[in-house]
Parts: C-alpha cells; structure tokens; sequence
C-alpha cells in the first residue's frame, strides 16, 4: 500500500513538473505571437502617415500592404518541411532573429523601394514561426489536451492586433513611426534570446507520460508508414483546407490592414481617435481565438471525434461573422458599424483557436508542420490578396460597401470547405 501511494505520489510530481515547463515555453510562445503581429500590424497603424509621406494611391498602399504577405503565404509552403526536419527550437530562434532585424532595419529606410522589400524580407523570415509553435505543442501534450495550449498561443495576434491601434499610435504620435518599428524588433531579440535558453524536446520518459492514455494510437502511427512533403497535395482533405483558411485569413486581413484607413476614409475619425476605437474589434479577438480551443477541446471529452470536434466552432464561427459583416456599409452610424464589425471580428477569431489544432488532427503524425503549413499557405494567400482588392474596389467605387460583400461570400466558402467537405484525417496507404 505504501509502494502504492509513492508510485502515486511520483507520478503525481511528474505530471506536476512537465506541465510546468510545457506551459512555460507555451507563455514563452504568446509573447513571441504578440511580437510577431505588432510587426504585422504597424505598418496598418502607419497607414495614413506613410500614405502621406510617400504620396501613395489607395491602390499603392494596398501593393505596400501585401508586400509581406504574398512571401509569407509562399514561404509557409519550405517553412514547414524544415520544421518538420530540424525541429521547432532552432527554426523558432532563427524566424524571431530575422524579422526583428528587418523590423530594425526598416525604422531607417526612407525609400518606397527599399520599404516594399523589407516587407518581403519580413513575410519570409516570419513563416516558421507558426509551424515551430505548432509542432513544439504538438510534441508536448496530447491529442485531447492540445486544443487549448495551441488556441491560447494563436490568443497572441488578436492580443497585439488589440493593443497595437493605441500602443503603436502612442508611440508613432509621441516620436516617428520609424521609433516604432525599432522599438518592436528590439523587442523580438529579447523573445528570441528567452526562447533559445528554455526550450528543450521532451525524453522518452516524458513522452511515455504525455501520450499514456494514448499508448495504443502511438504504438499504431510509430508502426505506420511516412508520407513525403509532395504527397500532402494528392489528398482532397489538404486542399479544402487550403480552400477553408482562404476565406477565413482573407476577411480577417481586411480588417487588419484596412480598419484603420476605413474609419478615418469612409468614418471621418481622427487618427487619435481611430488608434483607440479600431482597438474594440481585435480586443474581442482575445476572447474568441481560445473560446475557439476550449469549445472543441470541451466536445472531445464528450466523445466526438476530433476532426467534429474542431469543425463546431470553425463553421459556426464563419457563419456568424459572415451574417454580420454583410450590414456594414449600410448602417450610418459609427457606433453601429463599430458594433457589427466588432461581432465579426470576434466570429472570425473563433476559428483561429482550432485552425493549426485541426492541422494535427488531420495530418499524418510526421508531418504535422508541414500540413499546418500548407493550409496556413492557402489562408495568407487570402490575405495577400485582401489590402489589394481593398485598395482596387476603394479606388474604382470610391466606396468600402463591396469590400464587405466579398468578404461575407468568401466566409461562406471557408464555412462550407470545413464543415461538408472535410471529414476524416489523411490515411496514409
């Protein structure tokens, strides 16, 4: 009986001392998210500023805009196949040195040239951040406790997305916009350097421990065969993926790269005021991103298998941002755009909490970075195209009322991808 309880007792303290380290390096990984999308984020925040400096088009700032993310979306595609070889810890360390020596670099160019290519630089360097973030989680917990590390993590944009219309504002206001891309990639050194002295992979004893109430699931996939990188694409499961994260990054990339200019353009707000106000929508996203991880996480325990599981949350989220987003442009008051943009956001933001989640459910266990790569691909493929059809649509019509329109379409499309047409896991033969 005394054996017992110090078997007990041990095992008790072991558990206790994995989850300790596994959610320190998951705080470890907001912090870096955080970082990540203020360096998304500013140059929307120093939207009207750099318009005016560089004496841009509505159409040239949307080019400018999607100057980082026609890169990213494409650079996803290696990102996560060297995730997947080297490992998260040194793809990590590597992704935050690069984009935070571009940030720092770009506080000192005053070249519209030179900018649009920092911006690439950026997009590229900031791909593996994401598939690192999702295959370190995916090694530490269990299938039925990812969802939740995994959602908070993805909590890390809608955290900088909120805090960077005021913060950024402040800074740029208070100093220069250039103060404020050097004050954020000092920032992801500091990330980076943490990073680099905590991380470790977990032993085989840990990994016994993580994976004990799924022994039998990890004796079948040690036993099944390898799938290659090019074969993810012969699956229809990968390419409703593609077609479902499209819609949902599309309409998310049009709030963040055009809120700002949309309140001040179509709203008639002051910069000061649209830095405070153009906060509400992606504050609301703080508490959608890991609602969407808790609420499948919830139905697994349940029973429901995790593909389902994932799904709820995923579809009901696009549905209702798209019912939302269609009234936009027809209410006249600030308050009540204000209102539905906000809804919609936070809609939207559900299905990010369960996005890279999916990806582990759905891909064969050696390449789970690469196909929530490749489904992250097809997502910034949507939001390379946002800030320039946004810019287009604004500079033929002169109006923002199709840009909501094609945004509600496209949030139906992801809804119908995810919910009908992706349905089991890639079964590799």
């Amino acid at each position: 009986m005394a054996k017992l309880q110090q078997e007990v007792l041990q095992g008790t303290k072991k558990v206790k001392s994995i989850n300790q380290f596994r959610w320190t390096f998951v705080f470890i990984i907001l912090i870096g998210a955080v970082v990540n999308y203020l360096d998304r984020a500013n140059l929307s925040v120093a939207n009207p500023l750099i318009s005016k400096e560089f004496g841009l088009s509505p159409l040239q700032m949307g080019v400018l805009l999607s100057a980082f993310l026609w890169p990213y979306a494409l650079a996803n595609l290696p990102a996560g196949w060297l995730v997947d070889k080297i490992g998260p810890k040194k793809m990590f360390t590597g992704a935050i040195g690069s984009w935070s020596i571009v940030s720092l670099l770009t506080a000192f160019t005053s070249s519209y040239s030179i900018f649009y290519t920092l911006r690439v630089l950026l997009g590229i360097s900031e791909s593996p951040f994401f598939p690192s973030a999702t295959k370190a989680i995916n090694t530490w917990f269990s299938k039925k406790d990812r969802g939740t590390p995994l959602a908070v993590v993805n909590t890390g944009s809608q955290i900088a997305n909120g805090i960077a219309p005021p913060l950024l504002t402040a800074l740029m206001l208070a100093f220069s916009w250039k103060i404020m891309f050097f004050v954020i990639g000092a920032a992801g050194l500091v990330v980076m350097v943490v990073w680099w002295c905590i991380y470790r992979d977990p032993s085989k004893l840990e990994l016994i421990e993580i994976n004990k109430d799924e022994q039998e699931e990890v004796q079948i996939q040690s036993t099944e065969k390898k799938i290659g990188w090019g074969s993810l694409f012969r699956y229809k499961s990968t390419w409703f993926m593609i077609f479902g994260n499209f819609g949902l990054v599309y309409t998310m990339w049009t709030f963040l790269t055009w809120l700002p200019g949309y309140l001040v353009a179509d709203r008639g707000l002051t910069i000061l005021k649209t830095g405070w106000i153009a906060s509400i929508p992606f504050l609301m996203g703080i508490i959608g991103v890991p609602l969407g991880g808790i609420i499948s996480d919830y139905f697994i325990r349940k029973g429901y298998q995790p593909i389902k599981a994932r799904k709820i949350p995923l579809v009901c989220g696009a549905i209702l941002a798209a019912c939302a987003v269609i009234p936009i442009p027809y209410v006249s008051g600030v308050n009540a755009a204000i209102t539905l943009i906000t809804i919609a956001y936070f809609a939207s933001s559900v299905p990010t909490g369960v996005i890279w989640t999916l990806a582990t459910d759905v891909a064969p266990k050696n390449m789970v970075a690469s196909l929530g790569s490749i489904q992250n691909f097809g997502g910034f493929i949507g939001a390379a195209l946002a800030p320039i059809v946004t810019g287009a649509i604004v500079q033929a019509t002169g109006s923002f009322e199709f840009v909501f329109l094609v945004g509600a379409v496209l949030l139906i499309v992801s809804a119908v991808s995810y919910g009908i047409f992706l349905k089991k896991p890639i079964e590799v033969k």
